[in-house]
């Protein structure tokens, strides 16, 4: 009897603590050669292709902040930020949360890491917190690298935001950290579906490509013209949401709502793959995922947080269909006309003319009056209006949209040429094209109330 006694407590004595099982695992992720490719390629790649691509003739002009690639160094870890959101954090968090715990099915360890820590508990734990810090280590070297690369070949000038106003380089450097931030929230969405998936499907390929997989689903889910509150419902929003950071008055709504969902996401993901961990078979050499398990305790109360959110928005914001309508178009060609006429005053050495003395208004249909006035489309028209002191006339421009159902659009000058046409202008740093010419803009897709003044 004393000596059963003593055995129980040499075994829970000997129990790894979870700060020590974190950094077995840690090193564990980091002496995979494809974990140290990444980190160095996450590190060095985004500095080369944003400096590259900033010096070249033609910019990816269909990313936000594309065109902007030669006008200022903070536009390249934005456009950066948009293909990690799309395509690189997706398949980051695969590669990383999507195979730490299959790798252990693949080659049979877990009777090995038993005998060793003593408790699944903090063995989920120590795994999970590894697979986050080298997440977030890719993460930081993605936007550290594209915003260095950035500064460094082209510097630290202002940046025209999304409604045109020009940032401060110190405002510009604070925005563009920030957004990288908020990023963080759907990563760690996918990260959670990641464990998930590695925990519910074992050595199962599915579960490495879990996160990519549904990533995709979502940007498809994005593309098309679903209302609002299902839109917002969805964690891989708060991936665009961060346009609204570079926007006078920011549009924080949309981008909480976001980051609130990935969230929610990421704490239910993490809940039910460490239920499911619990519950596995770690007798059993050929196990090979949850089977009818992983649907009902992992697929269902994801679809059920989907209906709970969507019903919470739609009671909690005044928002229906699409979002987007015709009063919110004009309200933001007018105000990213007027902001880019007065930076284009500038480049042409003219007196400088104020968005008030402007009164810049536009008036805009779609499908040549024939469609009602809403919704996605790219046969948006607007006539923009302004006025300048001391001239009677009121000037016009026509602008043809393209908008997407996010809610981003980007205005094509259709004369007069002399305002919006095609034509370089002096600007410090060299020849630029017009400001006026092409710009990126965004509707708030959430309902609130014009500015005042």
């Amino acid at each position: 009897m004393t000596a059963t006694v003593v055995n129980d407590q040499a075994a829970v004595a000997s129990r790894v603590s979870v700060p020590r099982g974190y950094r077995f695992e840690l090193v564990k992720l980091v002496s995979q050669w494809r974990i140290r490719l990444l980190v160095l390629a996450c590190w060095i790649a985004p500095a080369l292709f944003v400096a590259v691509v900033s010096r070249q003739s033609t910019l990816p002009t269909d990313t936000l902040f594309g065109r902007w690639m030669h006008a200022t160094g903070w536009a390249g870890p934005l456009v950066m930020l948009g293909f990690a959101g799309t395509w690189a954090l997706p398949l980051l968090t695969s590669v990383v949360a999507g195979d730490v715990f299959a790798s252990e099915d693949r080659l049979g360890t877990w009777r090995h890491l038993l005998v060793a820590v003593r408790s699944p508990r903090r063995i989920f734990a120590a795994k999970a917190l590894a697979s986050l810090s080298v997440i977030l280590l890719l993460v930081a070297g993605l936007a550290c690298s594209s915003t260095v690369g950035g500064v460094v070949a082209v510097g630290d000038q202002p940046l025209a935001g999304l409604d045109g106003h020009l940032l401060a380089p110190s405002d510009a450097a604070g925005k563009v950290l920030l957004a990288w931030v908020c990023v963080l929230a759907p990563t760690l969405a996918l990260a959670a579906i990641g464990l998930l998936g590695s925990v519910a499907l074992g050595r199962s390929p599915m579960g490495l490509l879990l996160p990519a997989l549904v990533a995709l689903a979502m940007q498809l889910a994005q593309m098309l013209p679903l209302p609002v509150a299902v839109r917002l419902a969805l964690p891989s929003y708060a991936f665009i949401a961060w346009n609204g950071l570079f926007t006078s008055p920011m549009q924080l709504g949309p981008l909480l709502i976001g980051i609130v969902v990935s969230l929610a996401w990421a704490v239910l993901a993490t809940a039910l793959a460490y239920v499911l961990f619990l519950r596995r078979d770690f007798t059993n050499p050929t196990y090979d995922g949850s089977g009818r398990r992983a649907v009902t305790t992992g697929l269902l109360p994801l679809a059920a947080l989907v209906a709970l959110t969507v019903t919470v928005v739609t009671v909690a914001t005044p928002s229906t269909g699409s979002g987007i309508q015709q009063d919110k178009v004009q309200r933001s060609v007018a105000t990213a006309f007027a902001h880019l006429y007065r930076l284009q005053t500038e480049q042409l050495n003219r007196p400088d003319v104020t968005e008030a003395q402007l009164r810049a208004t536009a008036a805009c249909d779609k499908g040549a009056g024939r469609l009602a006035a809403e919704g996605p489309g790219n046969d948006w028209r607007c006539v923009v209006s302004w006025h300048l002191p001391g001239v009677e006339a009121t000037g016009q421009a026509v602008y043809q949209l393209d908008v997407t159902a996010d809610g981003r659009f980007v205005a094509d000058g259709d004369g007069p040429k002399e305002v919006n046409g095609y034509f370089l202008v002096r600007t410090p740093i060299g020849d630029a094209p017009n400001p006026l010419w092409q710009f990126d803009s965004n509707v708030e897709l959430l309902s609130t109330p014009p500015p005042k003044g």
